[in-house]
């Protein structure tokens, strides 16, 4: 992971160790574009030839010898220099960019890659200040630091593109939530570009859902429905502009994923079965101990890629459990070796229910935490094909240990390591609470979708979402 890999490099320069950082092939700019927005523009790099996946050990060793030992000597005798500035002179919030036709808004925006391809409402500062008008927020409150572009985060940035995606007024504090999510370390927005190509997944909760006319029923997850079509958007937008995610910086996705339109969970069936939203499920690590999030919440994750579990038969959670585990296995596979191979108990897989199936786990008494456990103890899959998609079928987890070694050594729960049987069935989650339920979608329907999260590449984070008037520009008085 070069973000991850130039950090660790940057780290050791500034106590004095001098580094050279080895890079596959294809990723030069990503790296130069994470050290300049780091202030180290400067930072020795040394390409390899080829992926080293893809290659035997003969071939690496030779192409190291032939093309990069020159370049690691040269980097580790070479001084690197931080500049004053971390990032390059750009605009100003107040400067004209650009003049023209709306015609030639669209080009000019396009040409410098500040848009998604399709067309744009001009930024024009009448729009944005207008934008912000009536919320009281003070445009030059500073949210944090995008970490990819070390570009400053904040309410304008926020605003230009809100604008530029069609986001209503009335949207502000959602993307305000979302910029102070990605401005966290939690979630580790840095992951954005890495080369499986996952999205973020936007999902909001509480009455703010109805109150602000965000789809939560038929075609919850279809384009159509202004804000949740909108901030999906703007949430594209952002990590291109602020963040710099790219194909000429930071984004290497090698396929990539269409944006997630926001999915809005069904209060109302929430409160009417006594079911926390997944926000409160989740809780804030970025301000308040997990659990203890209320109300109106807004969380992000990143997301691989999804299976549709249609017409879910059966009227109990006995018959009915069996085909969601069975959707979630399906659509677990290589991300198990980010989560148990690179770091150890990271993946959280998300089922969305519809209010049809929700509501029938709690006419037979289940609860959320019920369901997690049910899921959890059906939603398993061989020892021997969990070993291959973090040992045989990839390179990134060294020493291609066994389950039944990590469980000895204690870094899984024991039910990874019951035997040493290799058609053993073994769960995808550490633990039940891992798995994520979200309830919305066609209330008449017994359908469902299960989501593969990327693990440490976007970890589940929930931000609070203020819609109270801001003080920032009051002027207060005895």
């Amino acid at each position: 992971c070069t973000p991850a890999v130039l950090r660790a490099a940057i780290a050791a320069e500034s106590a004095g160790v001098p580094t050279v950082s080895l890079l596959c092939e294809g990723f030069h700019n990503q790296a130069r574009a994470t050290a300049r927005g780091l202030g180290y523009p400067e930072i020795a790099l040394a390409g390899l030839r080829g992926h080293v996946d893809a290659q035997s050990e003969v071939e690496v060793i030779r192409s190291l010898r032939e093309h990069t030992i020159e370049e690691i000597i040269s980097g580790l005798t070479k001084p690197v220099t931080q500049p004053d500035a971390i990032v390059e002179a750009e605009p100003a919030p107040y400067d004209e960019i650009f003049s023209g036709s709306l015609d030639e808004v669209q080009q000019h925006f396009r040409s410098k890659g500040w848009t998604d391809g399709s067309p744009i409402i001009p930024p024009t500062r009448e729009r944005v200040m207008s934008y912000l008008l009536e919320s009281g927020n003070d445009p030059w409150r500073q949210i944090g630091v995008a970490r990819p572009s070390g570009r400053d985060i904040t309410v304008w940035s926020v605003a230009v593109n809100a604008v530029m995606a069609g986001c209503r007024t009335e949207d502000l504090p959602v993307l305000l939530a979302l910029a102070e999510v990605f401005a966290g370390d939690h979630f580790g927005v840095e992951h954005s570009g890495n080369t499986t190509g996952a999205d973020v997944q936007v999902i909001l909760s509480g009455q703010i859902v109805r109150e602000l006319g965000f789809n939560h029923g038929q075609g919850a997850l279809r384009e159509g429905a202004v804000p949740n079509t909108t901030v999906a958007r703007w949430v594209r937008l952002f990590l291109r502009n602020v963040h710099g995610f790219t194909a000429e910086e930071h984004d290497k996705a090698t396929y990539g994923n269409a944006s997630h339109v926001v999915l809005a969970e069904d209060h109302e069936c929430l409160v009417e079965i006594g079911w926390q939203t997944l926000g409160e499920s989740i809780g804030n690590p970025t301000g308040t101990e997990a659990g203890t999030t209320t109300g109106d919440s807004v969380t992000a994750v990143r997301i691989n890629g999804s299976v549709l579990i249609g017409s879910v038969f059966g009227s109990t959670p006995e018959q009915v459990i069996p085909c969601l585990a069975d959707g979630l296995v399906r659509v677990t596979g290589w991300e198990l070796t980010h989560a148990f191979g690179l770091g150890h108990g990271q993946y959280r897989p998300l089922l969305i229910i519809s209010p049809l199936l929700a509501r029938m786990f709690h006419r037979n008494g289940w609860s959320r935490q019920q369901v997690q456990q049910g899921l959890w103890e059906h939603a398993r899959l061989p020892a021997w094909k969990f070993e291959s998609h973090i040992g045989e079928w990839t390179n990134l987890t060294a020493g291609r240990r066994l389950l039944v070694d990590l469980v000895a050594e204690g870094k899984l729960p024991l039910a990874f390591g019951e035997s040493a049987d290799p058609n053993r069935l073994v769960p995808i989650a550490f633990v039940a609470s891992d798995i994520v339920i979200a309830v919305a979608g066609d209330p008449n329907r017994a359908n469902a979708m299960a989501m593969s999260n990327d693990g440490l590449h976007g970890r589940w984070t929930t931000q609070p979402v203020d819609r109270m008037y801001s003080t920032d520009l009051q002027c207060l008085t005895p």
